[in-house]
């Protein structure tokens, strides 16, 4: 069986795209959160040889290679990678705490550069044409008052999917980004009914972006219908221009 690693699988749009993966598709998931089994049981109960989750702290940098080494690697060989676990600090620049912009990087572009990482080297021994499949933000590309620090993390990993693509691409590994909306997850919780409705009134459909539309978007990305796709974003966000 060929495995895809899916960080943040515990909630939201991560367990989205693991439901997704684990019906549309044949592939093994590799969940990865500091969540404990207990959140993802109904996804253990109904996949028992299908889905492995490990709780992990992404936060933990220096030691993805002996999760690597001790964990995922005996799994299973990897055929792809979806780096969609984000930590959200939401701050206006003059207010930049750098504790918080520092956690911030190591979640949301150190990790996800390190298991990218180990999941090249792991195609590259099993022979393997592969997929990764970063989440970004449409925070990156247009404005928005105290995301600049947020959205600086997902402009660096659009940059480095971006090459990576142009990096792998002849031994057959894909890499691209999937550009989400504001959609309706823990990570927007926090905000008013408000400051939610003047979000969407940006939009060209002025609502907010499905979930399970942006799942079915990283689902095709790893799928052999986008065997041609390589180094490249998809916006998902309902048209935000």
């Amino acid at each position: 069986m060929k495995w895809v690693i899916v960080t943040g699988d515990s909630k939201g749009l991560g367990k989205e795209i693991v439901g997704k993966i684990l019906s549309d598709t044949e592939f093994g998931v590799v969940g990865i959160s500091r969540s404990n089994e207990e959140s993802v049981k109904e996804l253990l109960d109904k996949y028992p040889n299908r889905f492995k989750h490990i709780s992990f702290d992404l936060e933990k940098v220096a030691d993805i290679k002996e999760l690597y080494i001790k964990q995922i690697r005996k799994i299973g060989p990897i055929y792809g990678l979806v780096n969609n676990s984000a930590y959200a600090y939401d701050d206006i620049v003059s207010n930049l705490n750098v504790e918080n912009l520092e956690r911030m990087y190591k979640v949301n572009v150190f990790s996800p550069m390190h298991l990218t990482k180990y999941a090249i080297r792991d195609m590259l021994l099993n022979k393997i044409e592969g997929s990764i499949v970063h989440i970004s933000s449409v925070s990156a590309h247009t404005g928005y008052k105290g995301l600049s620090m947020y959205a600086s993390t997902k402009g660096a990993m659009e940059a480095f999917s971006k090459n990576t693509a142009r990096e792998w691409g002849a031994r057959g590994i894909r890499s691209n980004c999937v550009v989400p909306g504001f959609m309706e997850t823990s990570m927007s919780a926090s905000l008013t009914n408000e400051q939610k409705d003047r979000i969407y009134k940006r939009t060209s459909m002025k609502k907010e972006t499905d979930v399970e539309s942006v799942a079915n978007s990283v689902v095709f990305l790893l799928s052999e219908k986008a065997r041609s796709i390589t180094g490249t974003a998809i916006h998902v966000d309902n048209g935000t221009i």
